[in-house]
């Protein structure tokens, strides 16, 4: 099946958009720019995303707290000068993408490393790489959007375990959010996200889409609803000579063992056009009240190394996802190339094909559906249609308890 790919877009009507995630430690940068990204590319935009330069760094072994004030000074400055380096490297990259829409999602930006040091050190700083502060915080970026830490508003789900450069105590997230956030002050599009009115951190990551958003003129419809649920259909049949445009992405999950029967991690590889992006999505019970679930973008290397831990009584789920809109309202098609060892009863005609779209409206309640498709039936929250439930190999070996969150987490 080939894809309807989008059409080259004339300069003038062309969006290239810069956007810098920021914020508090564990405000949910990471989930953040994964779901953001996923979203714009589903809406057929090119994602950049311009990695995070102090992990790099300290990745490496620097100890900053090892460092004296003179070296600490040395190091900021060059944190400063490779990240504005690699931000470039992309910007370069996006202005020479002249066939879509490109969105760069910068994982914090110029301005932050401000927030670790004096005013006069800070101007000094700049002064000696030969950039003014002006153009960092009015003309390099569209928008900036400081994340919260969870630390401030929702303080039970603050935790260090997912980030391996991440020290700080409650109170010190805290103090370390202010200084960020005051490092963007005057910024023209600024927008903050906290914890309020967010029942759990699915609400945070939608009140981040929903921003970005507005910014770039996108209407998701209830898609971004904090009542919005997923429903997914099963598809018996498509007629391809009235099928609208739409964006095609080759996609691999594969589960992973697990010492925590409360914790559940996939990996992701998300293929268009030969490129591929790499995601690890961890589902775990918070104090045993609800499960949250959390991506990271990862490396192919690191992606490379998870698979060494897959989870062999399940077998890895091949599908070709097709994006696309009806009107004004967002679906995704998941046609599956390879059938799931669990749902060879669940097939139609050699086919499994599964039909799904956030929405406000209930389950069992009528969705304008699309008219080139054959619905079979309803599926949403039914088990035997869910990934891990399809993914089963029959009689296998588990050489870990199954993951106790299975019944509540159905329509993945």
């Amino acid at each position: 099946m080939e894809s309807k790919v989008s059409a080259p877009l004339p300069l003038k009507s062309r969006q290239l958009y810069k956007l810098v995630l920021t914020g508090g430690p564990c405000g949910g940068k990471s989930t953040g720019q994964d779901r953001l990204a996923t979203f714009f590319e589903n809406m057929g935009w090119k994602v950049f995303t311009v990695p995070e330069t102090a992990t790099i760094l300290f990745g490496g072994r620097v100890k900053f707290e090892e460092l004296n004030p003179e070296q600490a000074y040395l190091f900021q400055k060059d944190l400063l000068k490779t990240m504005l380096q690699i931000e470039d490297v992309f910007f370069n990259q996006a202005e020479a993408t002249l066939d879509r829409n490109i969105l760069v999602i910068c994982d914090r930006g110029g301005m932050d490393p401000s927030a670790y040091m004096g005013r006069d050190e800070w101007f000094q700083m700049l002064h000696e790489i030969g950039v003014e502060e002006f153009d960092l915080l009015n003309k390099r970026y569209d928008q900036v959007v400081h994340l919260v830490t969870a630390a401030d508003g929702a303080e039970e789900y603050y935790t260090l375990a997912n980030n391996v450069t991440r020290k700080e105590t409650l109170s010190a997230a805290k103090e370390m959010d202010v200084k960020t956030r005051k490092a963007w002050l005057g910024h023209p599009y600024l927008d903050i996200i906290d914890n309020s009115e967010c029942r759990k951190f699915e609400d945070k990551v939608l009140k981040l889409i929903q921003v970005v958003c507005d910014r770039t003129g996108i209407d998701p419809q209830d898609r971004l609803s904090k009542n919005s649920r997923k429903r997914k259909w099963l598809v018996r049949s498509i007629d391809e000579s009235r099928f609208v445009k739409y964006e095609q992405f080759n996609i691999l999950h594969e589960y992973l063992l697990s010492d925590n029967p409360e914790t559940q991690v996939r990996i992701r590889s998300r293929e268009q056009n030969g490129r591929s992006t790499f995601t690890v999505t961890r589902r775990e019970l918070h104090r045993g009240k609800e499960f949250v679930e959390t991506r990271t973008q990862i490396t192919f290397r690191e992606y490379t190394r998870y698979r060494t831990m897959k989870d062999r009584s399940r077998a890895p789920l091949h599908k070709q996802r097709r994006c696309f809109m009806v009107g004004n309202q967002y679906f995704n098609l998941d046609l599956y190339t390879v059938i799931p060892p669990s749902a060879n009863s669940l097939q139609l005609d050699g086919h499994l094909i599964f039909l799904e779209t956030y929405t406000t409206v209930p389950k069992g309640e009528p969705v304008l559906l699309p008219d080139f498709l054959e619905i079979e039936k309803e599926i949403t929250g039914q088990a035997a249609y869910s990934m891990y439930s399809m993914a089963k190999i029959p009689n296998s070996d588990r050489e870990t308890d199954e993951f106790v969150g299975a019944a509540e987490c159905l329509d993945d």
